[in-house]
């Protein structure tokens, strides 16, 4: 079946733009208007990516970003905000709500489509990984990475996280004490010949320990090596 992409927009215009393009490059279409009707609508059909515009009525694209994370049949479903906000800061925000991608106002229409194409078929892999259970449990002291089923642990505990999270801890984790720059970490997550920018990774890095910590506070194994990258410290 194909894939079904939600567009979360006021901009009529902007809409039937996007539901065309989309729809030749062989995806199915859902609507919403406003944020609550978002909500309304993934409560219905589980989309497999969300195209999400910041400023809505009713409720702010953020607010939907976080409400779709909190619940358990939304939170690994790819969110990409679309906004005429491009300052650096405003991008930060929108990572930290949830999202797995940022793309700003006006945009190209390839563009769009190879992010889409680069988050689905990360969400692909995963899913196939799941089925298969192909790759073993990866176990670094405290923490426990399962591909196949997307479960993470931390002294036994689950530690909820978004497909790109899970994949940058993962490719920190394979190998401790060695260090992974933004632009690795990045194609581990996203696949080559998506450029995102640094401040991307460190806001998904950011996340991560905040996820961390509010299990254990004295969490501090993602290490930055400032001007290098980042890497995991296994004890």
């Amino acid at each position: 079946m194909k894939p079904l992409i939600l567009i979360v927009e006021d901009e009529s215009a902007l809409v039937t733009m996007l539901r065309y393009n989309l729809e030749r490059d062989g995806y199915r279409i859902v609507e919403a208007r406003d944020g609550e009707e978002a909500l309304m609508v993934v409560r219905e059909e589980r989309p497999d990516l969300v195209l999400l515009d910041w400023m809505l009525p009713l409720m702010s694209g953020l607010e939907v970003c976080r409400q779709l994370r909190r619940r358990t049949e939304t939170r690994d479903v790819p969110i990409i905000i679309l906004t005429a906000r491009g300052e650096e800061l405003d991008k930060v925000r929108g990572l930290d709500a949830g999202a797995d991608d940022y793309i700003t106002k006006p945009f190209s229409q390839r563009l769009l489509v190879e992010r889409i194409r680069s988050l689905l078929r990360r969400e692909r892999a995963a899913k196939d990984e799941a089925g298969e259970s192909a790759e073993q449990p990866l176990v670094r002291g405290d923490l426990m990475l399962d591909p196949g089923r997307h479960l993470c642990t931390w002294c036994n505990r689950p530690v909820n996280l978004t497909v790109t999270e899970f994949l940058i801890l993962k490719a920190l984790a394979m190998r401790p004490g060695h260090v992974k720059n933004r632009d690795q970490l990045m194609d581990a997550a996203y696949g080559e010949h998506i450029y995102v920018g640094d401040r991307t990774v460190d806001s998904h890095i950011k996340r991560l320990r905040k996820k961390f910590k509010a299990i254990d506070d004295s969490f501090s194994h993602i290490e930055t090596l400032y001007g290098v990258g980042y890497r995991y410290r296994d004890a």
